[in-house]
């Protein structure tokens, strides 16, 4: 069950907000409805997600308890193996013995295929982080385990994120919020995330899938650029959008959670795009990858060392295929060529250089994200390459691109950079104060109020159009 679904909109959360009002215990009451939710969707992993909340609940609560530093590292270590342990069996295990099989000789290691567990890598990443800020007193154990397991089974970002720290929304688990003061401005945040995900990215998503579907011998210019395009529209803002849907969820159950895109399109450079995408992912690795490992303050080599495992891990995060490792290292080299002196240069050029040389760095990223495998990759990139040969759409593309796409992919453009912020600023429109209480949790001038009219068009358009298709893919499902 996704959230851009009549079944969730029109069903489930409904169903869930009225009993969510009325229920006199609010945590027992978000912990079912997530159970419910996830069941919906997975069935029996349930199990083994509640078999690693159980582990990591005990195990935590041992750290804070344990008298001595070579204990509490025993434990923390521990709990990371389960954790990691899980994802890696899942999610990798099939890679590596196919892999390996291809290597080596002689008798070939069994290939799992399991269907992964929806959310895997995100609540993997939120019980690490909580052991570990447990590990260092930076966040006090949670005693109470409906309080953590609500935590980590909190549907708004149980499947897709944003990854949310147990220290963010610590102070609300212990709130009482039977008295939310945001459900207007959680309406808001779902129906724009629900009008991005379903209006954008989903009408754009046949014209991306027709690009890459495509053998590269068969690939124009025009095509392979539009096709680019356009999926770098629907990974945006499926995934933006999703986030959005997501936040706003929260600010109805009485939660802040952390903003996760800033119009990262917008960018002038690489470094500055990975502020602004996906932004819990990116702090997450900061904090728990780079810094542990010393940051940039041990000198150049080491640190030329830690940017790239993060990024190796970044790329390796989001799935098991070489196509993501050479995208996380591609990521990560144009990072250090700007620590080396490109960064000052683009600091120096005019704006439209910057923002011309990040869009074509992270289009090309998006080919190797996309494709199915590195061959394919690269033959896409060389379509991509070859200008000389540009000529008019074939029949089969300009079939794709009807009015309602073209629209789609005009809207894509304007709103994946500032654009309405910047227009409402010019129009005076006023702000809601940001409810939050921890540095970057959402923009620190307060967050527009869309016009109603607006929100309501926005919804019933998406409405429309997710009751006449079949087609509502969410990419990070896969990750």
């Amino acid at each position: 069950m996704v959230f851009s679904s009549i079944v969730f909109i029109f069903y489930f959360l409904p169903v869930f907000l009225i009993g969510y009002a009325l229920a006199g215990w609010r945590t027992g009451a978000l912990l079912a409805g997530s159970v419910a939710f996830y069941v919906w969707g997975e069935g029996p992993y349930i199990f083994l997600l509640a078999g690693l909340i159980l582990a990591n609940y005990a195990g935590s609560r041992g750290i804070a308890r344990a008298e001595t530093r070579r204990l509490r590292g025993g434990l923390l270590g521990g709990l990371i193996v389960l954790d990691l342990g899980v994802l890696g069996f899942f999610k990798y295990a099939g890679f590596l013995a196919h892999n390996l099989n291809g290597l080596l000789p002689g008798r070939p290691l069994p290939e799992f295929h399991l269907p992964l567990p929806l959310g895997i890598s995100f609540f993997t990443f939120q019980l690490i982080s909580y052991g570990v800020d447990v590990y260092g007193r930076r966040v006090e154990v949670e005693r109470d385990l409906t309080r953590f397991a609500a935590y980590i089974l909190m549907f708004p970002h149980l499947i897709a994120g944003p990854i949310v720290r147990f220290a963010h929304i610590r102070e609300e688990l212990h709130a009482d919020r039977r008295h939310t003061q945001r459900l207007g401005l959680g309406l808001q945040y779902f129906i724009v995330g629900l009008s991005q995900k379903v209006l954008i990215a989903n009408t754009v998503a046949p014209l991306a899938n027709h690009a890459f579907g495509l053998p590269p011998s068969e690939l124009d210019p025009a095509t392979a650029w539009l096709g680019a395009v356009s999926y770098g529209l629907q990974i945006y803002f499926d995934f933006g959008g999703y986030s959005n849907m997501a936040i706003g969820l929260a600010f109805m159950l009485g939660f802040t959670f952390p903003k996760n895109f800033d119009h990262p399109y917008a960018s002038r450079s690489i470094t500055e795009f990975w502020r602004r995408w996906h932004m819990s992912l990116s702090s997450w690795f900061r904090d728990y990858v780079y810094i542990p490992l010393g940051g940039n303050r041990q000198g150049a080599a080491k640190t030329v060392r830690n940017l790239l495992v993060v990024f190796l891990l970044t790329g390796v995060w989001h799935g098991a295929a070489w196509t993501f490792v050479i995208w996380g290292l591609y990521h990560g080299a144009f990072l250090l060529i700007e620590r080396v002196g490109l960064g000052r240069l683009l600091a120096r050029s005019p704006r439209a250089v910057g923002h011309a040389y990040a869009l074509l760095v992270v289009l090309a990223g998006w080919v190797l994200f996309r494709a199915d495998s590195l061959p394919r990759a690269l033959g896409y990139l060389a379509a991509m390459a070859r200008l000389d040969q540009l000529a008019p759409l074939p029949v089969a593309t300009r079939i794709l691109l009807d009015n309602q796409v073209l629209a789609a992919l005009a809207a894509g453009v304007v709103f994946a950079v500032p654009t309405l912020p910047w227009l409402l600023d010019r129009l005076r429109a006023p702000r809601l104060a940001a409810a939050h209480t921890l540095e970057a949790r959402l923009d620190t001038q307060g967050v527009h109020v869309l016009p109603t009219p607006v929100l309501i068009a926005g919804l019933l358009l998406s409405v429309v159009i997710l009751a006449g298709s079949t087609l509502n893919p969410f990419l990070y499902f896969r990750f």
